[in-house]
């Protein structure tokens, strides 16, 4: 994991003590809301349903155990005893008070946290395959990658007032686990005539209008890589749209300009960047990727103990990934237990984990972008014991890629912009689910729900996605189908006219129905059948049903 360096550790605390004396001028009434509300934005508070909530950043999702036990001890201590992890590798805390929030950002400080740059219009926490560097796919390392450009990013002077937030995301494999193609810029490294460098996609992102990334270079160097982006912001904040909240994502700006002639423009701000002092020497990027070598030395003989006991092995079966090196597992964490909502940890479960992670995962925790958290090193002769100690805190149900385990953003429950609730509907799914034959009987799926058109449960790409709406005052929801975030992003096709709540669980098990009904195989999942039939037939099982009350 990266370290702070002295310089590092002063500027966060500075930006505390700063937003300190901001919070004080509320509190005496020397600001009004909306005065204070760009420099609450900028260190991660927001201003919610019911409370303030504080949005603290997880760079491209590395937690160690010390941070993960300082989030329960805040949790307890200035919440209400839990944290909800989020689509952006992020941990919020819901209910915090105003006066309190300065002695969290202290406390986060001294582990090495912050809430810089997780709200506003600027370079957001960089993402990154939860996976990193424990995989056999990857042609390096990403993680280095996106500390350089966190780096970079931090309190850029030209990009921290762009006319949105902007988003990216960085892999390293064919394989995508970190949704890159619906981000501002997605970053995957690829190797050509024994070069590593750089694809480059521009435009991704959902919302109101969901958009694929598009490529607009096949390879950068890696000396180049801040140039590169570089050009890319700068051309967005020169040409972003400011006079319109709904058409200020870049993702418009290549839509509108088509594919070539930003290519074009980027190329020749580029050029002018070439030479300059943001190019990476060698030196420097091996500094960096020296903070991110494997805690564990090489290969060991470590088998997995197998029992005689349904749960432990279905949990093997599910949640538990071979790592690179053999001898170790990465374990998958599904905060996802049934009638739970989707992301929340409670402190006696983060602490719990912590010392789980310091005994048996050479101190070290991830989150993935799908709401949950990996064990990235264990050995496999310590799984069982690992199991044991993650069931005593509900963090054993093994449900991960199976259709309990639902992306769900917080909706209605605390959301100001949402326009329905989310995480109830979540529940229901998983209650209904909940048996494991019958979600295996299923298989590969995922649900993602979101509360309301700012997508933040990525609904676009669920392969089955909720979307909450309000109809005259009524909860409703719209579904979507074949929507896809890994390397076949693909945005889902509405399938009709939205379900009021009351009806939607059966319109999801009708959904489930049409689907069996037309498998070839019992192994093929909900993505192929739904490309090889296409939506017609769930419409008319959808909708014939829907009529037939």
């Amino acid at each position: 994991m990266y370290q702070y360096s002295e310089k590092d550790k002063q500027i966060v605390k500075n930006r505390t003590k700063e937003f300190l004396f901001q919070v004080k001028r509320r509190i005496n009434g020397d600001l009004t809301e909306e005065e204070f509300k760009p420099l609450r934005l900028m260190n991660g508070l927001y201003l919610q349903l019911h409370a303030y909530m504080l949005r603290v950043a997880i760079p491209y999702g590395e937690l160690s155990y010390i941070q993960l036990k300082k989030l329960a001890e805040i949790s307890e201590k200035y919440d209400k005893g839990y944290g909800h992890f989020t689509t952006r590798q992020n941990i919020q805390f819901n209910w915090p008070k105003l006066e309190d929030v300065p002695k969290i950002l202290e406390e986060l400080a001294d582990v090495e946290m912050h809430a810089i740059q997780t709200s506003g219009n600027c370079i957001r926490n960089i993402s990154c395959d939860h996976l990193a560097g424990i995989n056999n796919e990857e042609v390096e390392d990403p993680r280095p990658w996106c500390e350089i450009i966190r780096k970079w990013s931090t309190f850029h002077p030209e990009f921290s007032f762009l006319p949105r937030k902007f988003k990216i995301a960085v892999i390293a494999c064919d394989t995508d686990r970190a949704a890159m193609k619906v981000h501002d810029i997605g970053l995957k490294l690829v190797k050509k005539k024994n070069e590593v460098g750089f694809e480059v996609f521009v435009g991704g992102g959902q919302g109101r209008s969901p958009f694929i990334a598009k490529k607009i270079n096949d390879f950068v160097k890696k000396k180049d890589l801040l140039n590169y982006l570089e050009a890319i912001l700068s051309i967005y904040n020169e040409m972003g749209r400011r006079d319109n909240i709904y058409k200020a994502r870049i993702k418009i700006l290549i839509n509108e300009l088509g594919e070539k002639k930003l290519k074009s423009l980027v190329e020749n701000k580029f050029k002018k960047f070439a030479d300059k002092k943001l190019s990476l020497k060698e030196n420097e990027i091996q500094e960096i990727k020296n903070y991110f070598k494997l805690p564990i030395s090489g290969p060991i003989k470590s088998e997995i103990p197998l029992k005689k006991n349904k749960q432990y092995t279905n949990w093997l079966n599910q949640n538990v990934i071979e790592h690179k090196l053999s001898g170790y597992s990465i374990i998958m964490v599904s905060l996802k237990p049934y009638n739970q909502p989707p992301g929340d940890a409670t402190a006696n479960q983060m602490k719990t984990l912590s010392k789980i992670a310091q005994e048996f995962s050479y101190g070290e925790i991830r989150v993935t972008h799908e709401q949950n958290l990996v064990l990235p090193h264990v050995k496999n002769s310590d799984l069982f014991n690992v199991w044991n100690q993650l069931k005593s805190i509900n963090l054993a149900t093994p449900n991960i890629g199976l259709i309990t385990d639902a992306i769900c953003c917080p909706g209605m429950d605390y959301c100001a912009l949402a326009t329905a609730r989310s995480i109830p509907i979540s529940q229901k799914i998983s209650r209904y689910f909940k048996n494991q034959s019958i979600q295996e009987k299923i298989g590969k799926i995922k649900i993602k729900i979101s509360g309301c058109i700012n997508a933040c449960g990525h609904h676009h790409v669920g392969n089955i996605g909720i979307l909450g709406l309000d109809r005259n005052g009524e909860e409703s929801y719209q579904i979507s189908l074949g929507g896809s975030a890994d390397e076949n992003t693909n945005v889902g096709q509405i399938v009709g006219p939205s379900f009021p709540e009351k009806e939607l669980m059966k319109a999801i098990t009708t959904i489930i129905k049409t689907f069996e009904n037309n498998k070839k195989t019992k192994n093929e999942n909900f993505l192929t059948v739904f490309n090889r039939i296409g939506i017609d037939p769930f419409k008319k099982d959808l909708y014939e049903t829907s009529n037939s009350k």
